[in-house]
C-alpha cells in the first residue's frame, strides 16, 4: 500500500488486491463516506487505488491521520471477511438448527416410497391368507410320511 499524492484536500492509497480483497476495500470505504468522498479506481485484480478528497479544508497532518485510519479500517474489513468465510458452515448449523426448533413438524422427513409395502410383502403368511385348513395340514403330513 503506497500513498501517491497529496493533492489539496485529497489523497490517493494504492491497495494491493492480494493483502486486502475487494470486500474489504468496500467495507473500509464505506466508514469513510461522513468525512470523505470515495473514488474507486483500478483493476481489482492487479492494483485497487483509493482516493479520499476530504469533505472539509483539512491540513497535511489530518490526511496522515486519514490514511492511516483508512490503512486500520482495510486491516479490519479483511480479518472480518476472513472469519466470515472461516465460520460460514457454522452460521448455516446454527441457522438451520433455530429454524427446526422453531417448527419441527415442517422438517420432518416424509416416509420414502421404498418404506411402504405396497404389496404386503413383509405380512406374515397367516395374515395374508388366514389359518390353513383342516385337509392342507392333513395332505401336507402324509406326503411327509410317504417319503
Amino acid at each position: 500500500m503506497k500513498n501517491k499524492s497529496k493533492k489539496q484536500n485529497q489523497i490517493i492509497i494504492k491497495v494491493n488486491p492480494k493483502v486486502y480483497p475487494l470486500e474489504a476495500v468496500y467495507g473500509a470505504s464505506y466508514v469513510f463516506l461522513d468525512r470523505a468522498y470515495i473514488f474507486l479506481e483500478g483493476d481489482p485484480k492487479k492494483e485497487i487505488r483509493v482516493r479520499l478528497k476530504a469533505k472539509e479544508e483539512t491540513g497535511k497532518g489530518r490526511l496522515k491521520n486519514l490514511i492511516g485510519e483508512f490503512q486500520n479500517e482495510l486491516l479490519n474489513y479483511a480479518l472480518r471477511n476472513e472469519i466470515s468465510k472461516r465460520n460460514a458452515k457454522i452460521r448455516e448449523y446454527i441457522v438451520a438448527q433455530a429454524l427446526f426448533a422453531s417448527n419441527p413438524e415442517e422438517f420432518k422427513e416424509p416416509e420414502a416410497e421404498y418404506k411402504k409395502d405396497a404389496f404386503n410383502i413383509a405380512a406374515p403368511w397367516e395374515e395374508k391368507y388366514g389359518k390353513k385348513s383342516k385337509k392342507i395340514r392333513k395332505r401336507s403330513k402324509n406326503k411327509i410320511k410317504k417319503k
